[in-house]
């Protein structure tokens, strides 16, 4: 069923987006279905393979996002991507922690984990809107410079908390926050060095005619995998290593190396899916579990509140129209990142980590659908010439 649901969803995609449907809301439903079908021993998810696909999955989106970024186009708009990434995702984490520990009475750290885990943005949730023309040039740009940083920038946040939270509850196996905070410093190490290497090599052996056009993807889609493994093998954070890499790879491999990033976000896209199906088998039911008025509150507000406060504090004079920054505010999905995030905090954490997945669950799972079928519909509302476009 996984696999037939994979193809019909390709096949159709096009087709069904019009309607309204999205990639996540599709595939939650289908791995629920499947555990409701099938017992979730049956079906194969064992602890160390859900973390396999997390990890995977978290490795090459991270890369995939960060690879985008051009440091000449952002510099064009700094100052704006600076007000919401340096200012708009702090308060967010911010807020969001304290709303964790007031609403759901949760202790520092696993407040923390929950701020921080819905902190990213994912605006692939709402492809309508990066495709719309009616949407302005700039709200486009913005919403997807910072859907492809704040993933990579909440992740040592996120880490940490989950090392923190694992202390508290003293469970072992999980490294100290002090260790964790440590590692985020040889990943960013591993990963430049892993990154500019490999971007020199793949330039130079592209200008010597070495690369062959149909291995060129592979090539890159192995390097992401590389900067991971390298930096777990320097005891540092592959997940951090993975995005840094991807950052300088993104801008010092030259012009073509778009075409070589294309396989990465195709096998990130795949496992995208598989991470989607593993969500709606396992997150799901712990959001039946742990229901409760408090964690459908905090969804709420996260969703709105938590994340529409800090982007219009953190544009304020940015010279958006108030629409856009409505827009911007409420167009903050959250996806992918925060899903592979509740996977990792399942798997490292175990039981002492099943209110808090409740939580991040219960909100992905509300944004996959709220965003899913309103973002077509409020793209539509700007005016055909927009003073931000």
């Amino acid at each position: 069923m996984a696999l037939a649901t994979i193809f019909v969803w390709c096949a159709l995609a096009g087709r069904l987006e019009r309607t309204g449907l999205t990639a996540p809301i599709v595939f939650v439903a289908a791995g629920f279905v499947l555990v409701e079908v099938f017992d979730a021993h049956d079906l194969g998810l064992e602890p160390e393979l859900v973390k396999l696909i997390a990890e995977v999955t978290l490795v090459w989106v991270l890369f995939g996002d960060a690879s985008g970024v051009r440091w000449r186009e952002f510099r064009r708009d700094l100052g704006t991507y600076w007000r919401l990434l340096g200012i708009g995702l702090p308060l967010t984490m911010a807020l969001g922690t304290g709303v964790a520990m007031v609403v759901l009475g949760l202790d520092p750290w696993p407040a923390l984990l929950v701020g921080a885990a819905l902190a990213p943005t994912d605006a692939a949730l709402g492809a309508s809107v990066m495709s719309n023309p009616r949407v302005p040039g700039r709200v486009r740009s913005t919403l997807n410079v910072e859907s492809g940083l704040n993933d990579g920038i909440a992740t040592p946040i996120v880490l940490v908390a989950i090392a923190g939270t694992a202390a508290a509850e003293g469970i072992t196996g999980v490294e100290s926050p002090e260790r964790a905070v440590l590692s985020l410093v040889i990943g960013v190490a591993v990963g430049a060095l892993i990154g500019g290497l490999g971007a020199w090599v793949t330039k130079r052996a592209r200008d010597l005619g070495w690369l062959r056009d149909k291995l060129d993807g592979v090539a890159v889609l192995a390097l992401a995998l590389l900067a991971y493994a390298g930096a777990l093998l320097s005891e540092g954070n592959g997940f951090v290593a993975a995005f840094v890499a991807g950052l300088v790879f993104g801008n010092v491999a030259g012009h073509r190396q778009e075409q070589e990033v294309t396989f990465v976000e195709q096998s990130g896209n795949l496992a995208s899916m598989v991470s989607w199906l593993v969500f709606g088998a396992l997150a799901v039911p712990v959001i039946v579990e742990w229901w409760s008025w408090g964690v459908l509150a905090y969804g709420a507000l996260s969703l709105t509140l938590v994340r529409m406060l800090p982007v219009l504090v953190s544009l304020l004079g940015a010279g958006f129209d108030r629409y856009s920054v409505a827009f911007i505010g409420w167009f903050g999905p959250r996806g992918l990142a925060s899903v592979i995030f509740a996977l990792l905090a399942l798997e490292g954490l175990g039981d002492a980590g099943q209110e808090v997945v409740a939580v991040i669950s219960l909100t992905v799972l509300v944004s996959v659908v709220v965003h899913g079928f309103s973002a077509r519909p409020l793209s539509t509302r700007f005016p055909r010439v927009s003073k931000t476009a």
